[in-house]
Formats: C-alpha cells, sequence, structure tokens
C-alpha cells in the first residue's frame, strides 16, 4: 500500500493522503514534548509526503494548534490538507497557579466551555485562525458532542438542539460561502453517527477508536447509515491509544486507559497471528482500516520523528492475504469488514 496516495473524503471534494497526521499527542496528551521535539516529528511527517494534518483547540488547550500552525505556515498553501475542530471555546483560568491539567500531561494553561450555539461556533473558529496563522481552513469538525464527554442524554441532547437550532447556521454559512471546504463530526462511540445524520447534513466523520483492528462495530450500522448518505470517514486512534502499536506491553493502553486482562488477551492472540504471517502488528493495525471503501484516511499521532518513519514503513509493508483470513477464522475480526487485497 501506498500511504501518500490520495483518496477523496465523503462530499467535500477534498483528497487527502491515506496516511495523515493526528496531533493529539503534540497537545502533550500522554507526555510532554518539548517544541524541538514536536517540529522534527511534524517535519519528518512532511518529509514523508504526509499532506493532510488534523488538530483541534482541546489538544493542549491551544498547543496543538500553534505547533502545526507554526511549522504549516512557511508551506504551500495548496499542499496540504487542515482540519480542525469548533465546540470549545477558552478563556484565562481565574487562578492560574492553581489550574489542573486533568487527563493532559501538559498543554496551555486556559479554561474552555463548551458551546454549540451560532455564536460559540464562530468564537472557537476565530480562536483556531488566530492560534493556526491561518485565515483558511479546509476541514471543520463538531468535536465531543457525545457521552464520552457529557454523560447523560439529558445534556448530549440539550448540547444537540443547540447544534441544530442555532450552530449548525454557522456551519453551513461557513460551508456555502467557501471559508471552509468540508463540515464533519468527530465520534468516539456508538450510536451518534445516525442521530448526526438525522438532524444536519454532514459531509463526513471522524471515527475515534471504533473502527480498528480491535473493534468493528461500527459495520453493523453506523457505516451502512454512512454509506446511503454518501458520507465519508476518517479513522483516528487507529491504534486505540496504543495498544496495537505496542502490542500486550506492560503499561499498554485501550482506548485512554490502562488495558484490562480481556483486552491484553485479545491483543496477543492477533499479535501471534500477525508474527505467524511474518507482519508487525502496527502493520496490519495501520492497514485494516484503510481497506473500507468509506475510509479515505487514517491519522495515526506521534511523538518523534521515528514513530513517523515506522507509521509510514508499516503502511508500506507487504502483508499476505492469509492473514486476514485467520484472524476472520478464529473470530479475532469481523467476518463481513473488508480486509486489504
Amino acid at each position: 500500500m501506498n500511504p501518500l496516495d490520495k483518496r477523496k473524503l465523503g462530499k467535500t471534494g477534498v483528497e487527502v493522503t491515506q496516511l495523515g497526521f493526528g496531533s493529539a499527542p503534540l497537545g502533550e496528551l500522554f507526555v510532554r514534548l518539548d517544541e524541538a521535539t514536536a517540529a522534527a516529528t511534524l517535519k519528518a511527517a512532511w518529509d514523508a509526503g504526509i499532506r493532510y494534518y488534523d488538530t483541534a483547540p482541546y489538544y493542549g488547550r491551544g498547543l496543538s494548534e500553534i505547533r502545526c500552525g507554526r511549522f504549516l505556515d512557511p508551506k504551500p498553501r495548496s499542499e496540504f490538507v487542515l482540519s480542525t475542530k469548533v465546540g470549545r471555546w477558552f478563556f484565562p483560568p481565574a487562578k492560574p497557579d492553581q489550574f489542573e491539567f486533568g487527563s493532559w500531561a501538559g498543554g496551555l494553561r486556559f479554561d474552555h466551555v463548551h458551546d454549540y450555539s451560532y455564536d460559540g461556533i464562530m468564537r472557537s473558529y476565530e480562536q483556531s485562525q488566530m492560534r493556526l496563522g491561518m485565515n483558511r481552513i479546509d476541514l471543520l469538525l463538531i468535536h465531543d458532542l457525545d457521552f464520552w464527554f457529557h454523560l447523560t442524554d439529558a445534556k448530549v441532547s440539550a448540547h444537540l438542539s443547540q447544534l441544530f437550532t442555532s450552530g449548525w447556521r454557522a456551519l453551513d454559512e461557513l460551508r456555502s460561502h467557501g471559508l471552509v471546504r468540508g463540515v464533519g463530526a468527530g465520534i468516539n462511540e456508538l450510536g451518534m453517527m445516525p442521530r448526526f445524520l438525522d438532524m444536519v447534513p454532514l459531509d463526513f466523520f471522524l471515527v475515534a477508536l471504533r473502527y480498528t483492528l480491535m473493534e468493528q462495530d461500527v459495520l453493523k450500522e453506523e457505516f451502512p447509515y454512512c454509506e446511503r448518505a454518501g458520507v465519508g470517514v476518517v479513522v483516528g486512534g487507529v491504534f486505540n491509544s496504543g495498544i496495537t502499536a505496542t502490542g500486550p506491553a506492560p503499561g499498554a493502553k485501550y482506548n485512554y486507559l490502562d488495558a484490562t486482562p480481556e483486552e491484553i488477551d485479545r491483543v496477543t492472540k492477533i499479535q501471534a497471528v500477525c508474527k505467524a504471517h511474518g507482519t508487525p502488528l502496527a502493520a496490519a493495525a495501520l492497514q485494516f482500516p484503510l481497506a473500507h471503501p468509506l475510509v479515505a484516511s487514517i491519522i495515526p499521532g506521534a511523538i518523534s520523528p521515528d514513530q513517523v518513519r515506522q507509521n509510514v514503513a508499516h503502511c508500506q509493508h507487504p502483508i499476505p492475504a492469509a492473514l486476514w483470513t485467520d484472524l476472520k477464522s478464529r473470530g479475532l475480526i469481523a467476518h463481513d469488514a473488508p480486509t486489504p487485497q
């Protein structure tokens, strides 16, 4: 597989490299990252030919956008695709010396509010433009409007109502005026894609964690729903927070948490099949989602130039068809999952 080949993303008309760059780690998700390493990691992605970069205000509370914008600013604007997200805007904390980073290892000291109203989305979009130092963002995503962050149906429904009655007008204006080339939503869990598509005419989804070597439940209802709507998919969290990159190593993460014994057992079995066919586990994890016709790009993150180069090499690694047959026969991936040819 050539990771630098381009595919059209859903209804956007935008072409993205099959291998993109996910920049949550540049916001210091699990570990702190110095400026020189962050810049070198982005340079390695660019030098490898990666031309799709995804970021978000939430990644390090602006730090990821600043780092991406600083690196991409001198590059020819027509040569890369940039996506970021809306749904939060940021403000200085009342007590900076008592600021807590929460689940992030680092990042900037800013508080935020969730806001899916017209004014909130415009404010988020304009703040992103300033942090990125760019007057054009190609793709804009509604971020984290799900139970993962909002916990109860009452809160999710309230935010969806705010989006439908107010915020969508902002997104529609940005798209119809050519200020963004496509509008999508970032999804962390099952059940939200049909809910969004029944409400607003999205162009694509960024599906984090839910279509990977470890999970394929979206094949049952969500992806067929997207197919009928002509909506494309970008796959984020392709390593499920690391477990299919590291394998069953001590401290392995699965969906942002320490992996359970059951998850360790499952990835151990998958890794054994990969080894029997001379394939690195990470290579199978990266190439698997791209076999689905809806998927335009995968966007693994990286915290070093070597990790970027490894991702590229793993995407290029030849995988025998028998590996996928064995995974299906052992019930380790869905029997109806498309697999690379």
